[in-house]
């Protein structure tokens, strides 16, 4: 059976995909310092100058492996967390909407670096990018708290689920690394740290709720 030949627009697709998959293959086991067009168009199987049709430089490259990273972590998140309101006594469901952040950021350590240092640092190409997928982390997760049956009625509120949102991300971030240097074997230990240091955030917003109404 002969397969339906891409269209135009597929095979750029794929070929696009393959430029990601490659770079990222590379930014694995070399580090930032080992990715250039020459080794992600070689490895991708095309020419160097074919590169250049799909991203503008390798910076644009960066950006497009953070969106794709990013994207996908958003989405299973989303769904772990929709998994976890529906079952709000299983542990084990709870875990899982900080374990799988923390093994994300593990999988690709040197995009993590790259991306937490674009965020600080005003010459990196990257840094809005960064800043704005910080902010994309923290809307979502606070519009997750909010279904929970956090309070959002007024800014005072919402600001409260957005701090806790940064705090939550900030220390999923560390205790990444931490665990990519060796001081934090366990993940699962991780996770245990982040379900406390949420749970103890929201209780004490449910309890400064309470005594804000009264």
């Amino acid at each position: 059976m002969t397969s339906t030949p891409l269209s135009r627009s597929e095979a750029k697709d794929l070929t696009r995909r393959r430029l990601i998959k490659a770079a990222l293959a590379i930014l694995d086991e070399e580090g930032e310092a080992g990715l250039t067009t020459v080794k992600v168009a070689k490895a991708a199987g095309i020419a160097q100058s074919s590169f250049y049709v799909h991203f503008k430089d390798m910076q644009d490259l960066l950006r497009a492996l953070a969106e794709e990273g990013g994207r996908r972590l958003r989405d299973s998140m989303r769904e772990a967390r929709r998994a976890a309101r529906e079952a709000p006594g299983d542990l084990e469901r709870h875990r899982d909407t900080f374990r799988i952040p923390l093994e994300a950021s593990c999988r690709h350590p040197e995009l993590l670096r790259i991306q937490l240092r674009a965020r600080h640092d005003p010459s990196s190409s990257l840094r809005d990018f960064a800043t704005e997928s910080a902010a994309v982390y923290r809307e979502h997760h606070a519009a997750d708290l909010a279904a929970l049956g956090y309070t959002a009625d007024d800014e005072h509120d919402r600001r409260r689920l957005e701090m806790i949102a940064d705090g939550i991300n900030a220390a999923t971030n560390a205790l990444a690394i931490g665990h990519l240097e060796g001081r934090y074997p366990d993940l699962d230990e991780a996770a245990d740290i982040l379900v406390a240091l949420s749970r103890g955030a929201l209780r004490l917003l449910r309890s400064s709720s309470g005594r804000d109404h009264d």
